[in-house]
């Protein structure tokens, strides 16, 4: 998996619309339609569960102090024939999400 992520200050309302969060699997790295909605339901839960810690508090807000809003793409890059188990997604996720706050 790969995470592209942006901090956006919108300057009117009409990017406050904007979604925070975005899940995609590409129809050439997972042919089936049935597979690809798998892997993202797998992907939404992995980060469901990995966004808050365990005091119940949100790890990483996406309105930001200064008015900015972080906007985070999550693209699933593997070719393998086995969709892999939401233990993996959520262990690449935490991953990812962790070198994205050394950032």
């Amino acid at each position: 998996m790969k995470m592209i992520y942006a901090d956006l200050k919108p300057e009117n309302d009409a990017l406050c619309d904007v979604p925070a969060i975005l899940f995609a699997v590409s129809k050439k790295t997972v042919p089936l339609a049935v597979h690809r909605n798998r892997v993202k339901r797998m992907m939404r839960e992995a980060y469901r569960l990995e966004k808050s810690d365990e005091s119940g508090v949100p790890k990483g807000q996406h309105q930001g102090s200064d008015g900015t809003q972080r906007c985070i793409a999550f693209l699933y890059t593997t070719r393998n024939r086995d969709i892999p188990g939401l233990e993996d997604f959520r262990e690449e996720i935490r991953r990812l999400t962790q070198s994205a706050g050394r950032c």
